[in-house]
């Protein structure tokens, strides 16, 4: 197995590909597997905009041509030169784990191979051949710690000459993370707002980033846990029009209820009050989410958390095994949450 931990890309980015072939780029932030494929891409040296050169597949495709990977592989292209096969996939379809096994056993000569997918469980699917195997290359892509997002934002305002005042910082912060694009776009976006101005402050984040990404997907949460079906829908249509993938709106739900969840134990085991729990475990949160979190501490209780904790997780599962279902799949589960928050 060729592993490239996060840290370690960029300079593993700055090196020749020399005789690595099969690319495997996985994790839960899309945006940033999406980002990292096409940096690879970059560097094979094959012509990107050459219809005969590049081959994109998906799981369909492959479902509905079960040789078809081996074939676009191996075929020799009409002028000539190395070709790029470009698959975009969950990462578990069956005949994608078989045609990358027999890839894995005997690589291509003239051909490369990069495979993006979600976030595969260790030891399953196509990430099992991956770990044992010399001949893939396995890349994970983890949601952008703090430090990672801090670097994001000085890469782009620094292309721009701009700098960030400490609030405006912690502000944009919060509006970041989950999905590199989504986040790259939203500070990008900020740039432009503030062109020439030298500085940013909190105001032009609040301005301009204030219904993006992160943000608008705390207003869904809110939305969730008020049994406000009305103002979930229109948080979703901000986060549409933002161009955020709405399956962050349900990993942000698994974490807001995996939070409730250990507050509501810590509540029941010590005999505390919403507000102590919410002061001692809920430091992080921004202090005008803190009532709404007390007020479901009140009304939820522990199994009832964990059935919907339950739910979250598969319809996660379904969205990934299922893409072209996902925003069907993600605003029933919400909306499903959002009914029980109601009647409560």
């Amino acid at each position: 197995m060729t592993e490239i931990k996060s840290h370690e890309f960029e300079q593993f980015l700055q090196r020749p590909l020399r005789d690595n072939r099969i690319y495997l780029i996985y994790g839960p932030d899309r945006g940033l597997v999406s980002e990292r494929a096409a940096q690879i891409a970059g560097k094979t040296g094959v012509a990107l905009d050459d219809p005969f050169s590049l081959i994109r597949l998906d799981g369909t495709d492959l479902q509905q041509s079960p040789g078809r990977l081996l074939d676009e592989v191996n075929t020799i292209g009409l002028f000539g030169g190395e070709k790029l096969v470009w698959i975009r996939a969950a990462g578990t379809e069956k005949t994608l784990i078989e045609g990358l096994n027999l890839l894995s056993q005997q690589p291509p000569d003239a051909s490369y191979v990069i495979i993006e997918a979600g976030d595969l469980k260790k030891g399953t699917g196509i990430r099992k051949i991956g770990e044992n195997s010399r001949s893939v290359v396995s890349i994970a892509c983890y949601s952008d710690d703090a430090r990672a997002v801090n670097a994001l934002i000085d890469q782009e305002l620094g292309l721009e000459g701009l700098r960030i005042s400490p609030a405006a910082r912690e502000r944009l912060n919060e509006a970041l993370g989950g999905d590199r694009i989504a986040s790259r776009n939203e500070i990008r976006k900020l740039a432009l707002y503030c062109r020439g101005m030298g500085s940013i402050e909190e105001e032009h984040v609040l301005d301009i980033v204030g219904d993006a990404s992160a943000v608008s997907v705390d207003d869904a949460i809110d939305a969730v846990l008020k049994g406000d079906a009305d103002g979930l829908q229109h948080a979703i249509r901000k986060i549409v029009a933002s161009k955020t993938a709405i399956f962050l709106v349900l990993q942000a739900c698994l974490k807001q209820f995996q939070l409730l969840d250990l507050m509501r134990s810590e509540m029941d085991d010590k005999r505390q009050q919403p507000t102590q729990v919410v002061a001692t475990l809920g430091r992080h949160l921004h202090f005008r989410r803190k009532p709404l979190i007390e007020g479901a501490l009140k009304t939820w209780t522990l199994p009832a958390i964990r059935r919907e904790l339950a739910r979250l997780q598969a319809a996660i599962l379904q969205s990934r095994t299922r893409q072209s279902l996902e925003d069907s799949i993600a605003m029933q589960t919400l909306l499903a949450i959002t009914l029980q928050s109601a009647r409560r």
